[in-house]
């Protein structure tokens, strides 16, 4: 009896591929401190604007809201964040975004968002760069001692300061 093999069929992968930063970056050894798994959508000849409403929370990605995940304690804006799992929102403007860290959890984009839940909220400016990034992208870097987590998507960026504690 011959075997016969069939090929997978594909369709219906996740348009908004699920995606994770660390800090600090895996390359080194060291104690893990935070890891943002969020999902990446892709601008598909739309502009940021089209996609991110203005002044409304957004799940800053798609798909479940971006999750925080911190083994350490952290400080942001003079805030004291616990280790612990967490939900990032922002709610971008033409000229900042106001960074939120949410302590409801497994949410799904902002739809059941809730301002009284907030630990942390406050205001970035949003800086224009000359290079598009196509995908929605976190990042962690760490220069002189000043640790930050960096948002870009199309020509918009921001970001956010931490020390760990």
């Amino acid at each position: 009896m011959p075997l016969m093999l069939h090929a997978q069929n594909f369709r219906g992968l996740d348009q908004s591929p699920m995606d994770q930063a660390k800090f600090p970056p895996s390359n080194r050894v060291t104690e893990k401190v935070a890891i943002i798994t969020y999902s990446r959508p892709q601008l598909k000849n739309r502009s940021f604007d089209d996609i991110v409403p203005k002044n409304k929370v957004w799940r800053t990605g798609a798909n479940e809201a971006t999750e925080l995940r911190l083994f350490n304690d952290i400080e942001i804006n003079n805030t004291t964040i616990a280790a612990g799992t967490y939900t990032l929102f922002t709610i971008p403007e033409s000229e900042e975004i106001t960074f939120i860290i949410n302590k409801a959890t497994n949410i799904w984009g902002a739809y059941r968002y809730n301002s009284e839940n907030d630990i942390l909220r406050f205001k970035v400016p949003i800086n224009k760069a000359e290079e598009s990034l196509e995908a929605f992208s976190i990042a962690f870097s760490e220069n002189d001692e000043q640790a930050k987590i960096h948002f870009g998507w199309e020509l918009v960026r921001f970001e956010v300061p931490f020390k760990v504690l």
